[in-house]
């Protein structure tokens, strides 16, 4: 099981890192979870949607145009590593399939945060995007971060929540932490031996030595063997994403509607009900919400849950109704006695039509805000506004909704 600390440098002397890829790939993947919203009638009449993905076909071309570091010839320890991946190319595909949900999210987080692209596939590295529950102070989630590091980058783990386990709120404090060294150390290759060793462990030797050249691809720094092979397995995934033909594999694809989705809820409600309310299975309600430690979706620790992008509308209409239903009880319980007893609101007119919104575009906006702004997903609104990358301008009228 492999070892990570993420240091910040006030607590690095305090906190040893370090990380080694799982000797096993798992066999189950596991998917994750993921901050208050205003509410009407005890709920959130438009539930907010994040979904951490860009269009499916443009996926792979982005992750491409945004890695930092150097091509799969650069060392031939790197091609080496991306051999070992693919050699089996049926089961590298299958696990890739199966994570590209988690890795699609990460995509997005990282896009936001001007991360160099070879980082999405950190989790990889670490632990094949399972979130694997850490046991007392053992590392956990896909990230495998430790529990002391967890608290310094601002993750709440607790006995009814782990953070860790939070796909949103870890990809969002992992990448502002490798933003944060890459505005430091300016190399992206300086950036991860700092992810797996440490904070002030780098910039001693930055000190002591300077920043690296370019040659060797790995720098010949005295750190451990460890912290060397995460860069070059890094590097190596990376490269079978930029030549998937030159290892003989195919990079799969994720449907929209399959695409991972940030859903904030109001109150607090037992797994199973949310489970029902989606229209999917409680094991996969637990899976894709891991870091709920109990059979409680708990908003005191994270008022969201993460779903799968055609269960949304399913949950949120069976919100909707559930309130109605409150909403209708409640006005026939402080009329009792009265002719009014007799009579239920109305519901809404399934006829009934709301126009499409528009936003205007404000400068400093990127389509990645006004998703979260308008709970959308980037994808949809790529679709609705006939966009084909994810660039908007000042002033640029933009649907973030369809007629309903």
């Amino acid at each position: 099981m492999k070892r990570l600390q993420f240091v910040p440098l006030a607590l690095s002397i305090l906190l040893a890192a370090c990380a080694t890829a799982p000797s096993q790939r798992p066999h189950k993947p596991v998917a994750i979870a993921a901050p208050p919203v205003t509410v009407e009638n005890g709920i959130a009449p438009h539930a907010e949607l994040v979904v951490a993905a860009p269009q499916t076909t443009d996926l792979w071309d982005q992750l491409r145009g945004s890695f930092g570091m150097t091509d799969c010839d650069a060392d031939p320890a790197v091609l080496a590593w991306a051999k070992r991946y693919t050699h089996n190319p049926e089961q590298f595909e299958s696990q890739l399939r199966e994570a590209l949900p988690r890795l699609t999210y990460v995509q997005e987080v990282a896009a936001h945060y001007d991360v160099a692209g070879e980082f999405v596939l950190l989790p990889w590295i670490e632990s094949y995007f399972q979130p694997v529950a850490g046991r007392k102070n053992r590392p956990a989630g896909i990230w495998q971060i430790m529990p002391a590091t967890a608290g310094s980058i601002g993750l709440r783990v607790d006995g009814h929540y782990d953070g860790r386990l939070d796909v949103d709120a870890s990809a969002n404090a992992v990448m502002k932490l490798l933003k944060q060294y890459h505005d430091e150390f300016h190399d992206w290759r300086v950036v991860d031996y700092a992810y797996n060793a440490g904070e002030f462990n780098i910039s001693k030797l930055v000190k002591a030595r300077g920043m690296p050249p370019d040659e060797p691809v790995i720098p010949k720094w005295p750190v451990r063997s460890v912290t060397r092979e995460h860069l070059t397995k890094l590097l190596a995934m990376a490269c079978v994403v930029r030549e998937p033909a030159r290892f003989g594999v195919s990079l799969p694809t994720l449907p929209n509607e399959q695409h991972l989705v940030q859903v904030k809820i109001s109150h607090s409600m037992p797994i199973t009900q949310a489970a029902d309310h989606a229209g999917i299975s409680v094991d996969s309600m637990k899976s894709l919400n891991s870091a709920f430690r109990s059979d409680m979706v708990d908003t005191d620790a994270a008022s969201y849950l993460l779903l799968p992008a055609n269960h949304v509308q399913q949950f949120r209409d069976a919100l909707l109704d559930q309130s109605s239903l409150v909403t209708a009880d409640s006005r026939l319980t402080t009329s009792v006695g009265s002719s009014a007893a007799l009579s239920v609101p109305a519901t809404r007119s399934p006829t009934a039509t709301a126009p499409a919104k528009t936003h205007t575009v404000k400068s400093g906006e990127s389509l990645w805000q006004i998703a979260h702004l308008y709970s959308v997903n980037i994808a949809q609104l790529q679709r609705w506004n006939h966009l084909h990358g994810q660039t908007v301008k000042p002033g640029q009228v933009l649907m973030v909704s369809e007629a309903n």
